[in-house]
Parts: structure tokens; sequence; C-alpha cells
């Protein structure tokens, strides 16, 4: 389940990132940085669950830092 989300949320931020470098409009960049934040926080889980406790939270860190970025960017 947890790698179903990540491709998901890879694919989804991928299609964010070609359409604003295809079209020159980065207007959906803040909407790419979030859901590269949501695979990383998926990343994270797979992490905790497989018991490497300091990449799962190196990852929710990273995960928090480009949840405020994309916070910020729409601001």
């Amino acid at each position: 389940m947890l790698k179903i989300l990540r491709f998901i949320f890879a694919a989804v931020a991928m299609f964010f990132a070609v359409y604003g470098l295809t079209t020159g409009d980065f207007m959906f960049q803040p909407y790419m940085v979030f859901f590269l934040g949501l695979m990383m926080m998926v990343m994270g889980l797979e992490e905790f669950k497989n018991e490497r406790k300091s990449y799962g939270v190196l990852l929710v860190i990273v995960f928090l830092l480009l949840l405020f970025v994309s916070v910020k960017g729409h601001y």
C-alpha cells in the first residue's frame, strides 16, 4: 500500500514538473513540492516499518521542510 502511494505521489509531482518545464508556467510549482513532500513522508513511514529509524526521522524532517516551503510558496 505504501509503495502504491509513493508511486502516485511521485507521478503527480513529475506531472507538475514536466508541465512547468514544457510550458514555462511555474504556477503549480508549490503543488509539485507538496507532493514531493508527501512522497518523502511515505518513504519515512516505510523506513519506520523496516525498523530503520534514523532514515525515517530524516525523511520526516525533509517532509516538514518541504511542507513549509510549499505553504510558503502559496502566500
